[in-house]
């Protein structure tokens, strides 16, 4: 346990956004993805994911998807909802979706739910859920996160003074909430076993600020290996041991996620970004963020997010 409270410690938490959603038409996005954490508790209505096996979200449930995972998310009725891409969503979500902004009916509205979004990373370097590779999962009935949820979401409605710090805390204290539900109802005991060993060396969070601080520079197994002081034949199966991918794996997350993050907050020209974060070639780039995202660059500039209605 005290290795967790180190993790909590050192978690750089960041809300990203909130959105009260009703649905207005079924629907099923099957490749929904975001490189922020995404926390969904259903008021209203159905919503259910997975693509083998699908899993329903009761009433009052929350469902749970990490950064940097590929998820199949179905909103509204499953027997009659549209399945369509990411693309296609994002291109045409307002036939499918509404944001209310009346803090008022938070909860109260047909086929509705919640939604906040958030970064969590260790030493504001390492995507926690994502480094622990944990699933998409269902956080049943927990009357404490609901409640933090619909108090961000008001907060994130208003103009009052000091809604931002407010709002910082509230989502630090969802983050918190959802690695004690994790402990307490021991899920996912084989990755959090695995995949938190990054955390007991110094030389892998070197190795993980130098990415961050140089995503548009040189960061091949012959660089990480001289800044963890390891050999260059060595770096890439000691840096899988400790976290589950390869390094260059990592690394073009880190570099796709910092262009999104470009995308949304930034004038640069999707070849400018694509050079900020280390690719030469931008038709390489616009390929490779496809392939991640599901959308091409531009569109994901146009739309910004997933849910940003």
């Amino acid at each position: 346990m005290e290795d967790y409270n180190k993790i909590i410690e050192s978690l750089g938490v960041k809300f990203v956004k909130a959105r009260h959603i009703r649905i207005l038409q079924p629907i099923t996005i099957k490749n929904f993805y975001d490189v922020q954490n995404s926390l969904t508790i259903l008021y209203d209505g159905e919503v259910s994911f997975g693509a083998e096996e699908s899993h329903k979200v009761e009433e009052g449930d929350m469902l749970f998807i990490p950064g940097g995972k590929h998820a199949t998310v179905t909103y509204g009725n499953t027997q009659t909802a549209k399945t369509v891409s990411n693309e296609e969503f994002m291109t045409n979500r307002d036939n499918y979706i509404d944001a209310g902004h009346d803090p008022a009916l938070i909860g109260k509205l047909p086929n509705s739910f919640g939604l906040i979004s958030f970064e969590a990373k260790v030493f504001d370097t390492v995507n926690f859920f994502t480094s622990l590779d944990v699933p998409p999962f269902l956080i049943k009935r927990d009357d404490q996160i609901a409640a933090t949820i619909n108090q961000i979401l008001t907060e994130d409605m208003l103009d009052t003074p000091g809604k931002g710090r407010i709002i910082k805390i509230k989502t630090e204290e969802v983050v918190i909430e959802i690695i004690r539900y994790i402990l307490k109802n021991k899920l996912f005991v084989e990755q959090l076993v695995t995949n938190s060993t990054y955390f007991k060396d110094p030389r892998l969070i070197d190795i993980f600020a130098y990415i961050k601080d140089n995503l548009g520079g040189d960061l091949s197994n012959k660089v990480l290996a001289n800044v963890a002081n390891v050999s260059e034949d060595y770096v890439g199966q000691y840096f899988k041991m400790l976290t589950g991918i390869n390094p260059q794996d990592y690394i073009e997350y880190q570099r796709m996620e910092k262009a999104v993050d470009l995308l949304r907050t930034s004038k640069k020209s999707i070849r400018a970004i694509g050079s900020d974060v280390g690719y030469k070639d931008t038709a390489y780039f616009c390929r490779r963020f496809k392939m991640m995202f599901g959308i091409p660059a531009g569109k994901m500039r146009r739309r910004e997010s997933l849910m940003n209605v």
